[in-house]
């Protein structure tokens, strides 16, 4: 082969690794970024609670970016690899491999526009001989290096360590239940209640006809005003005891009762107030 062949030969190899390397930093940025895309989707609804068509907004905008990274990251290095789309040309690699290499400078480039020249005197022929001859030791492909990719990783180690840290804490939950609203955006899912009632009394049991005071308290992000018991088709004012926490006294109970508590238009779970019946002298007579 010539040197002029073999030069174009270099060329050619120089393009490849070039869009190699493109491939590379592509795959690591596309990793990164929908990792990074991927959590704040996940925290704009952990935080928000989107209707089904909020989540329906931020699912296809999700598939959207991803497919975009995807095509510009990946998919147009891969075709302009195996050359099914136009990438640099000669003149451009030239110009790439002059800046890297100094003591290539602008000879490539000038090989480039004599080997172009129709007009093929023995005077040109010799000058490209010549300078093909000059750039023949060089290697082209040292021009681009795959360590130098190296300083992207952070894109996808930052990520990555986000949903390790998740894990590790135990709140990996967090992750999965947003993912899984997210996916099943036409769903409705309601948001948890900001706080949650808790029965402070041991036990819910007291004897016939003796008062029984039902002290509850609340606990979440919300500490409400007033708490209201719900028992026989009425309802009750609790009494505010201390921020949080409230008090009833049921007077007299006589048979079980089932009860509820409502505050800020939240609803606790159904309970039982036990009432054991206690034994009592129905009539008493005296013989003397």
């Amino acid at each position: 082969m010539s040197t002029e062949g073999i030069i174009y030969r270099k060329l050619e190899a120089f393009i490849r690794k070039f869009y190699t390397n493109e491939l590379i930093k592509g795959i690591i940025f596309f990793f990164g970024l929908g990792l990074l895309y991927f959590l704040f989707t996940l925290s704009i609804e952990y935080f928000l609670w989107l209707k089904p068509n909020g989540r329906t907004v931020l699912f296809l905008g999700f598939i959207l970016v991803e497919l975009v990274l995807l095509i510009r990251l990946i998919l147009f290095p891969i075709f302009k690899l195996v050359k099914l789309q136009k990438g640099i040309d000669y003149q451009q690699a030239s110009e790439i491999i002059g800046n890297h290499f100094n003591e290539v400078g602008d000879k490539l480039t000038n090989f480039l526009q004599l080997a172009q020249n129709t007009a093929q005197s023995e005077l040109l022929l010799a000058s490209i001989q010549q300078k093909s001859s000059e750039l023949q030791p060089i290697p082209f492909t040292n021009a681009v290096n795959f360590k130098a990719n190296k300083k992207y990783l952070p894109w996808v180690v930052v990520p990555i360590g986000c949903i390790f840290f998740f894990y590790a804490t135990g709140n990996s939950r967090v992750l999965f239940q947003s993912f899984n609203r997210v996916v099943h955006f036409n769903t409705a899912f309601a948001p948890p209640a900001p706080f949650q009632f808790q029965i402070l009394n041991t036990t819910l049991t007291t004897e016939e006809n003796k008062d029984f005071t039902i002290r509850v308290r609340t606990e979440g992000k919300v500490v409400p005003e007033k708490t209201m018991i719900f028992f026989n088709n009425e309802s009750y004012y609790m009494e505010s005891i201390r921020p949080g926490e409230f008090e009833y006294t049921i007077i007299h109970p006589t048979q079980d009762i089932h009860f509820h508590l409502e505050a800020n238009e939240i609803s606790s779970n159904e309970y039982q107030l036990q009432v054991i019946a206690v034994p009592s002298i129905t009539n008493f007579e005296m013989q003397l």
